[in-house]
């Protein structure tokens, strides 16, 4: 019997490529929209503001200069720069702490408790975010409930200060941003094969090297995910800092908005903010390359 040959697929029949009509684009345009004009355009002209100047009446006049950013690379800037990053640094690696045991133990639940478990993390946040942060001044004052607690079981004989310390930020922000942790961990958890962590056990492996070789590589992806979720915003965050540090504990997001409103000086403001979204992209990008060569 004489061998069929096989007629060749053309390039076009191999790979289905289709390239999106008018009707996707006409779909994406509220998008494109709402991107154009809340997140490109506001960019745009943030950048441009940073390098205009202010005259001698508090009016920005469109004078292209560097000026703004040789005085945001000051050391008095950059030390609260750096102040901002460690605190974001620290929310971030506390709510990784806190937040990967929260989520194993949700994503290892029966299915049917799942659910419930997570909308017990996102309870609190069916509240007004202010609400939430000024319950935390009425527990952390002097005269709030921690410190009620304390003086009657007679742990201590005076109010501990812990409001406008860097203790009270960085709790108000782990508060905050803790789900943004737990939900990418969670998903992450949740697609996770148990066979593979059993099959690291039956190799010999315990606890410590499963849990190093086999669960973080696995759940690498959620947990730069939600590292990224948290540190970013929790760097530039200004009502938190405000509220629960009272200007005692400066951040850059602070700052930042005090040159738009109280110093009167949106250029400098606008600079600082550029280098603030610069250091975003940076973080970003480095998550990238990590996960690239990971």
């Amino acid at each position: 019997m004489a061998a069929i040959a096989e007629a060749p697929v053309p390039a076009a029949a191999s790979a289905f490529e289709r390239r999106p009509g008018w009707g996707a684009w006409l779909f994406m345009a509220p998008l494109l929209l709402w991107l154009v004009l809340f997140v490109v355009a506001p960019t745009i002209l943030l950048i441009v503001y940073s390098f205009a100047e202010r005259d001698d009446f508090g009016r920005v006049v469109y004078h292209f200069t560097w000026q703004n950013y040789l005085d945001a690379f000051q050391w008095k800037w950059l030390k609260i720069l750096l102040y901002s990053i460690w605190y974001a640094f620290l929310t971030t690696v506390i709510c990784m702490a806190v937040g990967f045991p929260a989520a194993w133990f949700i994503g290892r639940a029966p299915e049917k408790q799942r659910n419930l478990l997570m909308m017990l993390v996102m309870i609190p946040f069916w509240t007004s975010f202010l609400i939430r942060t000024y319950a935390w001044i009425t527990i952390l004052s002097n005269q709030g409930f921690l410190n009620a607690t304390l003086l009657a079981s007679g742990l201590t004989t005076s109010p501990l200060v812990m409001m406008y310390t860097p203790f009270a930020v960085v709790l108000g922000l782990v508060y905050n941003y803790l789900p943004f942790m737990i939900l990418p961990i969670y998903t992450s958890v949740e697609k996770l094969d148990n066979a593979l962590v059993e099959a690291a056990y039956d190799l010999g492996a315990g606890p410590v090297r499963a849990f190093s070789k086999v669960i973080i590589p696995l759940t690498k992806p959620g947990i730069a995910a939600g590292a990224l979720l948290v540190f970013v915003p929790a760097i530039a965050m200004y009502a938190i800092t405000t509220l629960m540090g009272g200007g005692q504990v400066p951040t850059i997001g602070e700052k930042i908005q005090d040159q738009f409103t109280k110093a009167s000086n949106p250029p400098f403001g606008a600079a600082l903010g550029t280098l603030l979204l610069l250091l975003f992209f940076v973080s970003l990008w480095f998550t990238q390359a990590r996960k690239r060569s990971s």
